[in-house]
């Protein structure tokens, strides 16, 4: 008789779901911090001042929330357990940047009631990622 746990199949696609998820979550961040001054120029000039002066601790908190989503997801897909670990600090960086979005800067007097819709969705799915993390942990799914 086998000691291995049969990992369920949902998990697996579930975490490789989660992976490109976050993929495009850093392929926004890459498109946010390439935005040449040409470009801002460009956008209307309510949202101009918002790409005005954005502190470092904004930047960084979307690029902990983007790069720790995509290597937590990864290491779902990989059954490893510090998965859990490396996806709180996506929901942490998630948190904080949404502070920025929304009371720093306002976001929702320029875009309006419908902005909060994806950041709501990220921060759901940021956290729904750490429940399925810890899931995992306590059925002994990762390693």
């Amino acid at each position: 008789m086998s000691d291995k746990i049969e990992i369920p199949k949902w998990f697996t696609i579930t975490a490789i779901i989660a992976f490109v998820w976050n993929l495009l979550g850093l392929m926004a961040f890459f498109s946010h911090i390439t935005m040449t001054p040409e470009m801002i120029s460009e956008l209307p000039a309510q949202e101009q001042a918002l790409y005005k002066d954005i502190p470092l601790w904004a930047t960084a908190a979307f690029a902990i929330a983007v790069f720790a989503g995509a290597l937590g997801s990864l290491l779902l897909v990989l059954k490893k357990a510090i998965a859990k670990l490396v996806l709180i600090a996506s929901v942490l960086g998630v948190v904080v940047q949404n502070i920025h979005s929304f009371v720093v800067i306002d976001s929702m007097a320029v875009y309006g009631v419908a902005s909060i819709i994806m950041p709501t969705m990220v921060l759901i799915i940021a956290v729904a990622l750490v429940l399925l993390a810890s899931k995992a942990e306590k059925h002994e799914w990762l390693s």
